[in-house]
């Protein structure tokens, strides 16, 4: 499915209704160019989840935990990841396989280790439509 937003508002919103139907178990890759809006879809997911605390990018973490919600949320960030043997390290088959939902932005970069059956979201911005819209397409997911 396709989506548009003109405003960050938008963009959370269909974050936070992706997130009220996450299942445990679920994995979502997020794929998207710098300062697009990944962040702010993420901490959409998060409200649709009832996550309580402050969600924000874990890039130098690599991944963050949020128990308060409904489930779970595993939120793995892997620009800065060199080798995809870096995610063993911090045993992400454990949150993979976990009883979370797991949201990974720049998931391109580890694919080979992304299970068969994660739905994608990519979001991109088209300037000629204006600095605030964003073409939001998920795969493997309803809303």
């Amino acid at each position: 499915m396709r989506y548009e937003t003109f405003c960050a508002e938008e963009t959370f919103a269909i974050g936070k209704r992706l997130g009220e139907r996450a299942a445990a178990g679920q994995i979502y890759t997020l794929t998207g160019d710098l300062g697009v809006g990944k962040t702010v879809f993420t901490q959409g997911f998060a409200a649709g989840l009832s996550v309580a605390e402050p969600v924000n990018s874990p890039t130098f973490t690599v991944v963050q935990v949020y128990d308060t919600g409904r489930l779970p949320l595993y939120h793995f960030d892997a620009y800065r990841i060199g080798d995809v043997t870096e995610m063993d390290e911090i045993g992400y088959e454990d949150y993979f396989f976990g009883d979370g939902v797991c949201l990974i932005e720049w998931a391109d970069l580890i694919r080979e280790i992304i299970p068969a059956g994660a739905s994608a979201v990519t979001i991109e911005k088209e300037p000629a439509r204006g600095a605030d819209y964003r073409r939001i397409t998920i795969e493997g997911a309803e809303l």
